[in-house]
């Protein structure tokens, strides 16, 4: 090894046992130059470490590896190693057993159900994103409609075969950007042993799945993306771990990468290891693997999963059975300080990269700066938003009267964080049924109730991820081993609600009232808040420049004929969009003049009386 190189490893070597080399992986893993590969792996606790693979037609014993230093990574380098070699380490425990693990560092992978590493050096690919990467930031003041997409469901071909990462850069690309989105999240695509896992249980945190192509496919779909103003989030796992014997699992025949500590060390619920955020390699790898995904494949955000289980020591775990803090808390403090330092990182070194927190409870300041006692992400999907929202949805009209809190509550709390309003993946399976199927009415009503909700979320405050499906009007649940059901859209009610939902994301997108406060109270005003007997909410949206955007929804099967409504401007109004009109199969209940009359209603000075339709959303406009 050349001095330079010795003095750089080392350097390398002794920021990884301290915690803070952010790009481990450019020094574990393996590295190919002309024909020769060196290998380099960390099991503190192994006996011997071998290599084999392709290269040696398997033989488990021509290459051991050699300790680069005492605290367990070991290195080798062998010859005539070829791009796409299959490799495997064999670890020797101190009892003499032999693991047989995929590289943890590995960018390239065997398509399961095989399960090896591939040596593959990422190219020196030449980006076409200039323009995007150079304008790219985070648009807490800007439209974020986000369409979340499981790649391998999304659509097949008409063989029945799925498409790479290249076809899904003109299929995939060429559909989001006429429909009207600002940004694919994917679910994770970080590789992963089982399907039906969705993603959510890695074993390859540096892999995008070989399922759809190489490293450098992906990162051509990402180029796409970009050349065509859209953003691309990644959803990532670093909440827990697979046990699957070649991942991670006691990678050196003891909890290596995860805890030891029996109390800390598994998600039971899940099946799952939880990663030791208090060991300094550990923290090493996955602030390593983040930054992997954002440098080599300008991924424009994570969307971090489950960052409850990873906060709280007793999350779905009795609290007898819990461990506790160094305060006698729940709280993982380890765990804290490993997002607050990797937000922090992202932020300094990355701008313009989102860092969003998939956190289901009420824990403080998710979203607020590490400085300020946050934990430093930019936004937080809002949790409690799209459960009372779905349990108001899923009420008979008749009864909605009762909940009508479901929909008034969330403005208690819709500016304590930076939200994304979220109808994800996770409301549309097992037994939740799809948004169009969740209320209890007749089947033509279901169209109008689910594009009059679409309405009302779109104008709520906060960021939109709608899963794929909605924008089809899915009616059965998602499948992973299905396509979507495309077929509905040759029946007018699935393709009156597509072009509802294009038309939505277009209005959105072009009108700041509607995006330009998500986070603040001078951006939103109650009109109506209080009318559960007609199940009728009215708010307004206001941009910067004081510009109103009103909104009615009706969520009850009546006609509301001459409504009245208080509004502060007087004058005529316009309806600028409506879920009800015909255009989208509705009942086109007419307005024909929007005037106001001299009348005090509630705070607002005027009145402004407003024929609404049964199960719609208007959005209403000053002439």
């Amino acid at each position: 090894m050349e001095k330079g190189g010795y003095i750089v490893n080392n350097m390398a070597e002794y920021l990884f046992h301290e915690g803070t080399n952010y790009h481990s992986h450019k020094f574990l893993g393996s590295f190919l130059e002309e024909g020769v590969c060196t290998f380099r792996v960390w099991a503190p606790n192994a006996k011997k470490v071998f290599v084999t693979g392709d290269f040696c037609s398997w033989n488990p014993y021509v290459y051991e590896m050699k300790l680069f230093n005492d605290k367990g990574i070991y290195e080798i380098t062998v010859p005539d190693v070829k791009q796409f070699d299959s490799y495997k380490y064999i670890i020797v425990t101190e009892s003499g057993q032999e693991l047989w693990k995929a590289d943890p560092y590995a960018v390239h992978a065997e398509t399961r159900p095989k399960t090896a590493s591939k040596v593959y050096k990422l190219p020196e690919y030449k980006w076409k994103d200039d323009k995007w990467m150079n304008k790219r930031h985070v648009p807490y003041h800007e439209p974020m409609n986000i369409y979340e997409v499981h790649l391998g469901s999304w659509r097949h071909k008409e063989s029945g075969g799925k498409f790479s990462y290249r076809e899904l850069a003109d299929e995939l690309v060429n559909y989001v950007k006429e429909m009207n989105y600002t940004h694919i999240e994917l679910l994770p695509v970080t590789e992963y042993p089982y399907d039906k896992s969705w993603g959510y249980q890695v074993t390859g945190y540096f892999s995008p799945t070989s399922r759809y192509g190489t490293p450098e496919d992906f990162m051509y779909f990402v180029d796409k993306c970009h050349q065509n103003n859209i953003g691309v989030i990644l959803d990532w796992v670093p909440g827990h771990f697979t046990k699957d014997a070649h991942g991670l699992y006691e990678f050196d025949g003891t909890p290596c990468y995860e805890y030891s500590d029996s109390r800390k060390m598994e998600h039971e619920g899940w099946g799952t290891r939880v990663f030791d955020y208090g060991r300094n390699e550990v923290r090493a790898f996955l602030t390593s693997s983040a930054i992997s995904w954002i440098e080599d494949y300008h991924i424009d955000g994570l969307r971090v999963d489950a960052v409850s289980s990873m906060i709280f020591l007793n999350y779905c775990r009795d609290e007898e059975k819990s461990a506790r803090n160094i305060h006698g808390g729940f709280e993982n403090l380890e765990a804290i300080d490993f997002l607050r330092n990797l937000n922090l990182y992202v932020k300094e070194n990355y701008p313009g990269v989102i860092m969003i927190a998939e956190e289901s409870t009420s824990y403080p300041k998710v979203t607020a700066a590490v400085e300020h006692g946050g934990l430093g992400f930019d936004f937080k999907w809002n949790m409690g938003w799209m459960n009372d929202s779905l349990d108001y949805l899923e009420v008979d009209p008749f009864f909605r009267k009762g909940s009508h809190d479901k929909f008034t509550f969330s403005m208690c709390y819709a500016f304590s964080e930076n939200y994304i309003l979220p109808i994800s993946h996770d409301e549309v399976v097992h037994g939740k049924k799809s948004l169009l199927d969740k209320a209890p009415v007749a089947y033509e009503d279901k169209f109008a109730n689910f594009k009059a909700f679409l309405g009302y979320m779109f104008a709520h405050p906060g960021k939109k991820l709608t899963f794929m499906g909605v924008d089809i009007a899915q009616f059965i649940e998602w499948d992973e081993e299905r396509q979507l059901d495309w077929f509905l859209l040759l029946y007018p009610k699935h393709n009156f609600s597509h072009r509802y939902v294009k038309e939505l994301n277009k209005y959105y997108k072009s009108t700041p009232a509607l995006w330009q406060n998500d986070s603040d109270w001078n951006g939103f005003r109650w009109h109506v808040v209080d009318d559960n007997i007609n199940n009728i909410f009215a708010f307004s949206r206001i941009d910067n420049s004081g510009k109103e955007v009103l909104v009615v929804s009706n969520f009850s099967g009546q006609i509301l004929k001459g409504y009245e409504i208080g509004v502060d401007t007087w004058g005529s109004y316009k309806i600028s969009l409506n879920s009800d009109a015909k255009k989208y199969d509705g009942t086109a209940l007419q307005n024909r003049t929007l005037k106001t009359i001299n009348k005090k209603k509630n705070d607002f000075q005027y009145t402004l009386r407003v024929n609404i339709p049964p199960y719609a959303t208007m959005y209403i406009e000053k002439k």
